[in-house]
C-alpha cells in the first residue's frame, strides 16, 4: 500500500500553510472553516475567549485584551483570524461561520456564547501591525496608535495613508456632504475621490473647488484647509479613543468594534516606547468604551516576558490583557494529525498490523543518545497510525528548527514574518514521499526542501555546492541537510547515535550499516570543510565559518606549548594536590612532570609524579623494563598513559581556537563573523570539558610504575589511581620514616624547657627513641671531624629520603638532644643556655636556621665539677646546689648575678665619695660577670678553673668592705671628709697649728687604701676640730658685726634729716638685721669676711633710695601762660633748680692697697681720690661721700 493511499483526504489538496491576515477570498475561507481542527486546547481557548467576551455584551467591563502567544509556527496566527470570522459571521458558502463549528464544539454552552457574540453588531479589524505600519513609525514613540488609527479610518472608507483627509471626510459624513463631495470631485478632477485622495497633492485645485461647492467652505477656506491640515493635524491616544467611542455610540444596538493584531510582540521587540504606546491605547479603550471596543493581539512570547522590557512596569497593561491564551507544541501536533495525517479504515488495519509486526524493530531503530533530552517515540499502534510515516520526535525538533533558524538570522524575510507553517512542512515533506510503499519512514532531511526557498542566500550556496562536489553523494547532502537544521538546537546533539535516527529511512534499515555510513559520509564532509568535528559532535559550517575554520587549522602549535597545558589540566583541575597525603600526619611535596617537563618551573623534591603521553619520545622504546628503570633512578611515579591522541589532538584544537580569537580580539568585525567567534569562545570551553575528560579516562587506564616494579592498581578514578600509588612510591623511599612514633607539636617543643628536672635518653621505651640516636650519632661523627652542623643541615639531611620527617619532630628532636645535655647550640658565636627564653625561635625560625650551629656535647672532667661547688661554698655560702654540668652551671650563674647586684648597688656610693676597696670590688664584679656571659659548659667549667684564685681572693677581701657600708664606718668616714673639705675651704683664713694637725690625721685615715682598723679614731678628731674651728670663726666676725652696725648707723642717721624717714625705716632696718643673722651663722671664714663688701654695698644702695625720694618730692614746675587778646599778661618768677646727689663710699673711694713712704705718694693718693671725685662730680650734682 502507497503512502498516498493511506490518508483520509488527499495529502496533495490545495492546503493554506500559513493563513496570511488579507487572504479573505471566499474559497480560502471556506477552506479554512471548514477543514480547521478544534484541539482540545483549542476547545478550552474558545471557552475562554467567549466567555471573556460575553461580558461586554451583557455589561460593561474593562477587561477587553485578548493576549494569544505561541511559538513560531504554532498556528496563533490562524487562531486569530478563525476568531474574526467568527465575530463577524459572515455567510460563506451559504452558512455563517459559527455553524461550521457545530460539529467542532462539544460544549453546547461555548457554542451559545460564540452565537451571542456572532449575533452582536461588530466591526471587525483584522492586520498584521508590521505591514500596517509606515516603515519608519518604530522610531516614533505614539507608532502603536497611529497604525490602530490607520486601520480605523480604513475600515470605515477613510483615507488610511494620510489621517488628516480621514479627519475631512469623517466631518463630511456627519455634515451629510460626503457623497455630494465625491460626485462634484469627480465632476471636477474625472477621477473617483478613493482613488485620487492618495494623490492628495496633485490634485489641490480640484479638492479645493470641490470643498467650496459641496461643504460650508469658501474658497479662501478651502485654500488654507489644503495648505495647512497636515501641520496643523494632531492626533493622541485620548483623542482616538474618545472618537472609536464616538463611533460605537453613533452605531448603537450594542455595538462593538474589535482589533485584532498579528504579531505585537515582534513589532514591539524590546522598544519600551512602543509598549507604553501599547499600554495606553488599551487602557484608554478600556475606559472610554466600557468593553464595546475590544484588542486581540498574536505575539510569540508571554505577556509577562514581553512586558518586562528595560525593567520597566507595565502592569496595567496585563490588567487589560485579562484573557491570556496559549497556543503549545501539543496543539500543533494534533492539528497536523487530524488534517493532514488523518488515515482511512484500510490504512489504519495495515498500519496496526505493521506496528504490531515491528514493534521491537522501531524500538532499537529510532534510539538516541544518553545525553539527548527525551525525544518522542511511537507509544502504540495508535500513536504509530496517526503520525506515519512520520516520527513523534519530528513534531517538536521541526518546531525548535524553526525557531532556532529564525533566532539565530539563518531565515529570509519570510520565514521571519512567520510564512512558513508546521502543517505546510510536514504536508510537503509526505507528498515527496507519498508513492513509496507501507513501511518507508520520512527521515528528518526531508523538511530541509520545505523550508529552503525561505533560507539565506549564503546557507543555501552552501547546499547548492555540495550538491554540485563530485566529492560528495545524495546521502552526504541529506546529511549536511540535517546538520545544518539541527546546527543551532541545543536539545539534540550531533552525535553519530542521533543522526543515524534522523536519517532513518525505512523501518527494516540496518542501524549498525546506517552508522558506517554516515561515520564515511562525515569523514568526506569534514574533508571538504563542510562539517567540523568538536568531540563526538558534528557542526554544519556556514561559508563564514567554513573560512575561519580554514584559518585555524592552519595555525602552527607548538609541541611544548600542547605539553604545557595538558598539564596545566592535569594538575590544576584532575591531580590539584601539591602534597600527597601519607597519612595524617605526613604530607610529601612531589615534582610534577609530563613528558620530562617541569609544570610551573623546575623543583627540587625527593619524589616525583611523572605522566608521559604517547608524545613522549627519548630516542629509547618504552619497554616495560625501561619504565621500571626510570621509575627507580628518577625517584618517580611513572603514569604512562595510553596510545591514544585524542587528548592531545582536542588540545591542539584548543590552543588553535584561542590564538585565533587572540588575534581576532581586537578587530572590529561583522557581526556574523563576532557570532561565529562567540560560538568558538563555547566551543573552547567545551573542547577543554572534553580534554580534561579524556585525560580522566587516560590516567583510568594508563600503567603505573614505581620502586623498580609495575604497579597493579584497578581502573578507578586518577586521584584513588595515582594516591596508591605514591603509597607505595614512599614506602619505597622513606624507609626510615617508621622511627618517629611519637607525633609532636609546637607545644611539645615548649614543654621540653618548661620542665626544670635534668633528662636523660637511656630509656628503651623513650619516645622516637631510634630517631634520637640516629641523630645524635650523626652530630657526633661530624663533630668529631670538625664538619659544622647547622639547623638548616638537620633538616634538610632528615626532611628527605630516607627519613622525610616533619620539621616539627626534627626540631623536637633536637631540642631534646640540647636538654639531655646531649648536644651543644651555638647562635652567633654564643653558646645558648637551656633557659633562653628565646630557644625555641631559635629552633623553629628559619631566620636563625643557617646559624644555629649543632655540635656534640664533650662531659665536663669530675674535678671541674668539685671546683664548682667549692666556689659556691666560699663565694655565697651555698652548699646545696645540682649535680648536673647544666644545673650547677645555671646554679652557679644566678648566684653570681645576685652577687653582681649586691657590688652594683655598693659601687653606687663610689660616685659620691672615694670610699675604701673600690678595686676590690670591680675585680669581682668582672670576673662574675666574665664568667655569666659564658653560654658553653666546657668553657664556663674551664674559666671557673682559671679564675678561681681570683674569685677566692674576692671572698676574702670583700668582707671588710660589706662590713664597711653595712655599719657606721661609713657614717664617720663621710664626716671626716667632710671636714677636711671645710678646712680646705678656709685654710687661707686658718692658720692655727692645731686645727692643722687634727687635719692631717684625718687625712691619713680616709686616704688610706684599708682604713677598716683606725676608722674608730674618726670620732674624737672630727669632734676636736669642730670645736677649735669655730672658736676661731667667732673671733673672726666680731670686727665684721662692727662694720655692719656702723653703716647701719650712719643710714638711719641720714634717713632721720627727711620727712618720709618712716616710710623706709622699716625697709632698711629689715636689711641689716637680715645681714647680722647669716653672720651668726656663716661656717666659713670667707663668708664672714665678704659680709664687710656686702655691707658698704647695702649703705650705698639706701642712700641711693633715699636720694630717690627725695628728687620724686621736688616741687612741680609752673606751666607757661598764653596770651589772651584783651587780657593783660602774667609775669611769674622763674623755677628753683634743684640738683642730682650721688653717693660714693668712702671705703670705695679707692682702688686696692696703697703703700706711703714719702710725701708724693701722698700727693697721688690724694690725685686718685681728686680725679675720681672730678669724674663724678657735673653740672647739676651733689656728691655725698658715705
Amino acid at each position: 500500500m502507497r503512502i498516498k493511499e493511506m490518508f483520509y483526504k488527499p495529502i496533495d489538496r490545495d492546503i493554506k500553510g500559513v493563513i496570511k491576515v488579507g487572504q479573505g477570498d471566499d474559497s480560502n475561507v471556506y477552506q479554512e472553516l471548514e477543514e480547521y481542527v478544534v484541539t482540545r486546547e483549542l476547545a478550552k481557548h474558545f471557552n475562554d475567549f467567549f466567555e471573556a467576551y460575553k461580558k461586554s455584551i451583557v455589561g460593561t467591563t474593562d477587561k477587553m485584551g485578548v493576549w494569544i502567544s505561541g511559538f513560531f509556527g504554532s498556528g496563533k496566527s490562524h487562531f486569530l483570524k478563525i476568531l474574526s470570522y467568527l465575530l463577524e459571521n459572515k455567510e460563506v458558502n451559504g452558512k455563517k461561520a459559527i455553524e461550521y463549528f457545530k460539529d467542532k464544539i462539544q460544549d453546547s454552552m461555548v457554542l451559545a456564547d460564540m452565537k451571542l457574540a456572532g449575533d452582536t453588531s461588530a466591526d471587525v479589524i483584522l492586520f498584521n501591525i508590521d505591514s500596517k505600519s509606515d516603515s519608519d513609525s518604530k522610531a516614533n514613540k505614539d507608532a502603536i496608535v497611529k497604525v490602530f488609527n490607520k486601520v480605523f479610518n480604513e475600515m470605515q472608507g477613510f483615507c488610511g495613508s494620510m489621517p488628516w483627509i480621514a479627519d475631512l471626510e469623517r466631518q463630511m459624513v456627519m455634515d451629510g456632504v460626503y457623497e455630494d463631495f465625491k460626485k462634484t470631485f469627480k465632476e471636477i478632477s474625472g477621477r473617483e475621490w478613493q482613488d485620487a485622495r492618495e494623490d492628495f497633492y496633485y490634485e489641490e485645485d480640484a479638492i479645493v473647488e470641490a470643498l467650496s461647492k459641496s461643504t460650508k467652505m469658501s474658497i479662501e477656506a478651502a485654500r488654507n484647509w489644503y495648505a495647512k491640515a497636515e501641520e496643523n493635524y494632531t492626533l493622541s491616544v485620548e483623542k482616538f479613543a474618545r472618537r472609536v467611542r464616538e463611533y460605537i455610540e453613533r452605531k448603537g444596538k450594542n455595538h462593538h468594534v474589535i482589533f485584532l493584531v498579528d504579531e505585537i510582540g515582534q513589532y514591539i521587540g524590546d522598544n519600551s516606547q512602543l509598549m507604553l504606546n501599547l499600554q495606553t491605547v488599551v487602557e484608554d479603550l478600556g475606559t472610554e468604551c466600557g468593553g464595546k471596543a475590544w484588542v486581540i493581539v498574536t505575539s510569540q512570547q508571554d505577556i509577562d516576558s514581553v512586558t518586562k522590557v528595560k525593567g520597566n512596569d507595565f502592569s496595567k497593561i496585563q490588567g487589560r490583557f485579562n484573557t491570556r491564551l496559549s497556543l503549545s507544541s501539543a496543539n500543533v501536533d494534533e492539528v497536523i494529525r487530524k488534517r493532514i495525517l488523518l488515515k482511512n479504515d484500510v490504512a489504519k488495519d495495515t498500519l496496526k498490523l505493521l506496528y504490531e509486526n515491528k514493534n521491537a524493530i522501531l524500538k532499537n531503530l529510532i534510539t538516541f543518545s544518553a545525553d539527548t533530552p527525551e525525544k518522542k517515540i511511537y507509544k502504540d499502534s495508535e500513536d504509530f497510525v496517526e503520525c506515519y510515516p512520520f516520527i513523534p520526535y519530528q513534531f517538536n525538533l521541526l518546531q525548535q528548527v524553526l525557531t532556532s533558524i529564525r533566532i539565530h538570522g539563518a531565515s529570509g524575510k519570510h520565514l521571519a514574518e512567520g510564512e512558513r507553517s508546521m502543517i505546510s512542512s510536514f504536508q510537503e515533506s509526505a507528498i515527496k514521499y507519498m508513492n513509496h510503499e507501507e513501511g518507508a519512514l520520512i527521515p528528518f532531511s526531508a523538511f530541509y526542501d520545505t523550508i529552503e526557498a525561505f533560507l539565506d542566500s549564503n546557507i543555501r550556496t552552501v547546499i547548492i555546492h555540495a550538491q554540485e562536489n563530485g566529492n560528495l553523494n545524495d546521502f552526504d547532502v541529506e546529511l549536511l541537510k540535517v546538520l545544518f537544521m539541527i546546527k543551532y538546537v541545543k536539545e539534540i546533539p550531533a552525535n553519530i547515535e542521533n543522526l543515524a535516527t534522523l536519517m532513518v529511512s525505512h523501518i527494516d534499515e540496518d542501524k549498525i550499516d546506517l552508522k558506517k555510513k554516515i561515520e564515511d559520509s562525515l569523514k568526506r564532509l569534514i574533508k571538504e570543510t563542510l562539517v567540523q568535528k568538536n568531540g563526538d559532535q558534528y557542526i554544519f559550517l556556514t561559508h563564514e565559518e567554513q573560512d575561519i575554520n580554514r584559518e585555524i587549522k592552519n595555525i602552527s602549535v607548538d609541541l611544548g606549548e600542547v605539553i604545557q597545558k595538558v598539564s596545566e589540566i592535569i594538575f590544576e583541575e584532575i591531580y590539584i594536590d601539591k602534597k600527597y597525603k601519607y597519612s595524617s600526619r605526613y604530607n610529601f611535596s612531589f615534582n610534577q612532570v609530563v613528558d620530562d617537563r617541569f609544570f610551573r618551573g623546575n623543583q627540587g623534591n625527593d619524589i616525583g609524579l611523572k605522566i608521559i603521553t604517547p608524545y613522549y619520545d627519548t630516542g629509547v622504546e618504552l619497554t616495560d623494563n625501561e619504565l621500571k628503570l626510570m621509575s627507580a633512578r628518577e625517584n618517580n611515579l611513572i603514569v604512562k598513559l595510553p596510545n591514544d591522541t585524542a587528548f592531545l589532538d582536542e588540545m591542539e584544537e584548543v590552543l588553535k581556537i584561542e590564538t585565533f580569537l587572540r588575534r581576532k580580539g581586537g578587530t572590529s568585525l561583522t557581526q556574523k563573523i563576532e557570532e561565529i567567534k562567540d560560538r568558538k569562545r563555547r566551543e573552547l570551553v567545551e573542547r577543554k570539558e572534553r580534554v580534561k575528560f579524556l585525560l580522566i579516562e587516560a590516567i583510568r587506564n594508563a600503567d603505573m610504575y614505581a620502586n623498580s616494579q609495575r604497579l597493579e592498581i584497578k581502573e578507578k578514578h586518577p586521584v584513588d589511581r595515582i594516591n596508591d600509588g605514591f603509597k607505595v612510591l614512599i614506602e619505597g623511599i622513606y624507609t626510615k620514616l617508621g622511627y618517629i612514633t611519637y607525633f609532636t607539636t609546637t607545644k611539645d617543643l615548649y614543654d621540653i624547657f618548661a620542665d626544670n628536672e635534668q633528662i636523660a635518653l637511656n630509656g628503651v621505651e623513650s619516645p622516637n627513641k631510634l630517631a634520637l640516636d640516629e641523630m645524635a650519632g650523626y652530630i657526633e661523627r661530624n663533630t668529631t671531624r670538625s664538619i659544622p652542623v647547622t639547623m638548616k643541615t638537620i633538616l634538610g639531611i632528615y626532611g628527605k629520603a630516607p627519613y622525610g620527617w616533619l620539621e616539627e619532630d626534627i626540631e623536637w628532636l633536637v631540642a631534646k638532644l640540647f636538654k639531655a645535655q646531649e648536644v651543644k647550640l651555638q647562635l652567633n658565636s654564643q653558646y645558648l643556655d637551656v633557659q633562653d627564653r628565646e630557644i625555641v625561635k631559635y629552633l623553629t625560625k628559619r631566620d636563625y636556621a643557617d646559624r644555629l650551629l649543632i655540635e656534640k656535647r664533650i662531659k665536663v672532667p669530675a674535678h671541674q665539677i668539685n671546683n664548682a661547688r667549692e666556689l659556691c661554698k666560699e663565694l655565697f655560702n651555698i652548699t646545696a646546689v645540682p649535680s648536673d654540668e647544666d644545673g650547677l652551671m645555671k646554679r652557679f650563674k644566678d648566684l653570681a648575678r645576685d652577687e653582681i647586684a649586691k657590688i652594683n648597688e655598693l659601687l653606687v656610693y663610689y660616685k659620691q665619695s672615694k670610699y675604701p676597696g673600690q678595686d676590690i670590688l670591680q675585680e669581682g664584679k668582672e670576673a662574675l660577670e666574665k664568667i655569666c656571659k659564658i653560654h658553653d659548659a666546657r668553657e664556663f667549667y674551664d674559666e671557673l678553673q682559671r679564675e678561681k684564685d681570683v674569685l677566692l681572693d674576692y671572698a676574702d677581701d670583700s668582707i671588710d668592705v660589706k662590713k664597711f657600708f653595712g655599719s657606721n664606718q661609713k657614717e664617720f668616714f663621710d664626716k671626716a671628709v667632710h671636714k677636711i673639705n671645710v678646712y680646705n675651704s678656709n685654710k687661707t683664713y686658718v692658720l692655727d697649728k692645731e686645727v692643722i694637725d687634727l687635719i692631717e690625721q684625718m687625712k691619713k685615715i680616709v686616704e688610706s687604701k684599708e682604713p677598716y682598723s683606725d676608722i674608730h679614731k674618726l670620732p674624737s678628731l672630727i669632734d676636736k676640730f669642730v670645736a677649735r674651728f669655730t672658736e676661731l670663726l667667732e673671733e673672726e666676725c666680731k670686727p665684721v658685726r662692727q662694720v655692719i652696725e656702723s653703716d647701719y648707723n650712719k643710714v638711719l642717721e641720714e634717713l632721720n634729716k627727711y620727712e618720709f624717714k618712716s616710710e623706709l625705716f622699716d625697709r632698711f632696718k629689715g636689711r641689716f638685721d637680715d645681714l647680722l643673722s647669716r653672720l651668726d651663722h656663716a661656717n666659713n671664714f670667707y663668708e664672714a669676711i665678704a659680709m664687710k663688701e656686702e655691707s658698704d654695698r647695702l649703705k650705698l644702695r639706701c642712700f641711693d633710695e633715699i636720694a630717690a625720694e627725695i628728687a620724686k618730692r621736688k616741687p612741680v614746675e609752673p606751666q607757661i601762660t598764653h596770651e589772651e587778646p584783651g587780657k593783660p599778661t602774667v609775669v611769674k618768677d622763674p623755677p628753683k633748680q634743684y640738683k642730682k646727689t650721688v653717693n660714693i663710699s668712702i671705703a670705695n673711694i679707692l682702688h686696692g692697697a696703697k703703700s706711703i713712704e714719702s710725701e708724693s705718694d701722698i700727693e697721688d693718693v690724694v690725685n686718685e681720690i681728686r680725679n675720681r671725685l672730678k669724674s663724678e662730680l657735673k653740672d647739676g650734682v651733689i656728691i655725698k661721700l658715705v
